[in-house]
């Protein structure tokens, strides 16, 4: 999943984006919220961490824009404004959820599952795909009740799968979901990546394949048939 998160303090900025990298989340970091617009106008986030007091254009007023040019993607504002009033006013600027600082690491990671678990109201809890099970909450991967021990990298490959069951992925779709804008790999690591997934689920599955190519486009969760 990839977040963008929106902090004009840099050494807070470098410290969530640290730990929320830790917990298998892609970060895409920006100081002011006009740097925050062009941003989300050339790339896809899931959900959107959002300062209130920011240069430029303040959290509230870029929420606006956001609400007013059609955008959905959850929003949760973080601020050290903490009165009944600025919570009114985030909220009513379209924000879905509001911290105040200092947080609470455990806390914010709480509040960002449920908000992204909102933002994907179609899918359940833990994501499964014939006898595959992916629980967001813990970072488990099972196969018929057998772990998968995954990379960081292999874990957050096989959500995006799970999470777009019936998407056939281009490389590219893959890389901007995965790779922050400031590292994108070339795409001979894409294939890499892919490789040693496929190859881990099959030493469970018993070489039957999860994941097909179709060759020149990309790649998509293939069902396991019953011989």
């Amino acid at each position: 999943m990839k977040l963008l998160l929106v902090e004009d303090d840099v050494s807070l900025a470098e410290a969530l984006a640290e730990a929320l990298t830790d917990q298998r989340y892609v970060i895409d970091v920006v100081v002011d919220g006009e740097a925050a617009w062009l941003q989300i106008k050339i790339s896809e986030y899931d959900l959107i961490l959002l300062d209130m007091m920011l240069p430029h254009l303040d959290g509230i007023e870029l929420c606006r824009r956001l609400r007013n040019h059609g955008y959905t993607i959850p929003v949760l504002m973080l601020t050290a404004r903490d009165t009944i009033k600025d919570k009114v006013n985030g909220l009513d600027a379209g924000a879905d959820d509001y911290l105040v600082k200092p947080v609470d690491l455990q806390e914010l990671l709480a509040r960002i599952r449920a908000l992204l678990r909102r933002g994907n109201s179609s899918l359940p809890p833990i994501l499964a795909w014939d006898g595959l099970q992916l629980d967001p909450s813990t970072y488990e991967v099972t196969y018929n009740n057998q772990p998968i021990h995954l990379s960081p990298k292999e874990y957050s490959l096989l959500e995006l799968f799970l999470r777009h069951p019936r998407r056939l992925m281009t490389r590219n779709f893959i890389i901007t979901h995965l790779w922050s804008l400031e590292k994108p790999p070339k795409e001979e690591t894409v294939k890499a990546h892919v490789k040693s997934l496929r190859n881990k689920l099959k030493s469970v599955t018993g070489d039957r394949e999860i994941i097909e190519t179709v060759y020149g486009i990309g790649y998509r969760l293939k069902l396991l048939f019953d011989d």
